[in-house]
């Protein structure tokens, strides 16, 4: 009889944890933990000397402090000097190497050859300095305490380097594609603004003349002002295809970043739907193809809040989840449907989420009784 509502808390507890693992796994954050963890393990090993021997701590009072020294490793990648100096704060005071290593490579890492380099020659100073306190280390020469010294650093810091390294030409490659496909984007549309400036142009051309030619057959009638005021008008429309493709050609302006979206929030207050827009600070260092994903899916997704639920309010978030970018727009349903269809080709959704998927990501559009939502997703970059 408790089959059915038994079998839904499994599915939903099951869900859940598929949610949870496709959020921390590969994350930036599930790495950290990660990292401090590894090294408090590494540590407690030696948890029973801290306690007995080389300092006044008890068990439970060394074990918290060590947790607290390795929760520095969860900042490494903003502030990798934090996890430093604790290091050698342990070195000096509870003669703990291992945090040491972990450190050193966080600051070659994140920082680069030069703070890896300068970080790895003061470890070392400090560590000899501390060799010539009396009573630290016991029963240890100098070649014995420099032949464990000086690798765990040298180790440590060369790993984290050429980590750097290896992320530097990792972003420099991503960056060479994502140039590839924006030229490539870019020739696409010039070779359709010069389709467009030689077809329509040509239909303008020929409907100017054939208005002129009218004019001048009516002028003697009462429409003769009309065919002239087509004939303005078809001449004016040319113009305008003119300054937009070959005047401008490829002077033609870029799709605008994230620093464009506060004034497409304006502007669609202004049209009546107003915007309550949230946005990472992170979001500013994407790349600019990024950036120009994360402005057409919010401009698209305001043109149709604006079409369909007028007056709505629309709620636009744009966040980091360690490598994955999340862009989430979300407004109520109009109570009432318009009294005329808006005008609509029906193919925004679908240029988005063509949009989105050529960059590895996915997108979304959910519909209840009460609220439409659109979520995209796609690799931060």
């Amino acid at each position: 009889m408790h089959v059915k509502p038994v079998a839904s808390a499994l599915h939903w507890a099951a869900a859940s944890g598929r949610r949870l693992t496709r959020g921390w796994a590969g994350s930036q954050r599930a790495l950290d933990l990660l990292t401090a963890i590894s090294c408090l393990a590494l540590m407690a090993l030696d948890l029973p000397g801290l306690a007995a021997a080389d300092n006044s701590l008890n068990g439970p009072l060394a074990a918290a402090v060590l947790a607290a020294g390795c929760s520095t490793l969860l900042v490494r990648r903003r502030v990798p000097w934090i996890s430093y100096l604790a290091a050698l704060l342990f070195i000096g005071w509870l003669h703990e190497l291992t945090l040491i290593q972990f450190a050193l490579y966080s600051v070659g890492r994140y920082r680069g050859r030069r703070a890896g380099i300068l970080a790895t020659l003061a470890y070392l100073c400090f560590a000899l300095v501390m060799f010539n306190v009396p009573g630290w280390p016991e029963s240890t020469t100098l070649s014995g305490f420099l032949s464990l010294v000086v690798p765990i650093g040298a180790l440590a810091s060369a790993v984290g380097i050429a980590a750097y390294r290896h992320d530097l030409v990792a972003e420099l490659t991503a960056r060479r594609a994502e140039s590839a496909v924006l030229q490539a984007v870019q020739q696409e549309r010039t070779s359709v603004a010069r389709d467009v400036h030689d077809f329509v142009g040509r239909e303008l051309t020929l409907l100017t003349v054939r208005s002129e030619v009218l004019s001048m057959r009516a002028r003697e009638t009462a429409y003769a002002k009309d065919f002239e005021e087509l004939a303005d008008t078809a001449r004016r429309a040319h113009l305008v295809l003119n300054e937009i493709i070959v005047q401008r050609g490829e002077r033609a302006a870029s799709t605008p970043g994230v620093d464009g979206l506060p004034a497409l929030a304006e502007e669609s207050g202004r049209a009546g739907s107003p915007v309550r827009l949230a946005m990472d600070p992170d979001v500013n260092g994407l790349s600019p193809l990024r950036q120009a994903a994360v402005y057409r899916v919010v401009q698209e997704c305001l043109t149709n809040a604006a079409k369909h639920a007028r007056g709505q309010t629309i709620d636009v978030s744009i966040a980091t989840d360690g490598p994955r970018l999340r862009i989430a727009v979300s407004n109520a349903l109009a109570g009432r449907t318009p009294g005329r269809a808006p005008v609509s080709a029906g193919s925004g959704t679908a240029s988005m989420s063509e949009r989105v998927r050529s960059l590895g990501g996915e997108l979304t559009a959910t519909r209840t009784e009460d609220t439409y939502e659109v979520v995209a997703t796609l690799p931060r970059g």
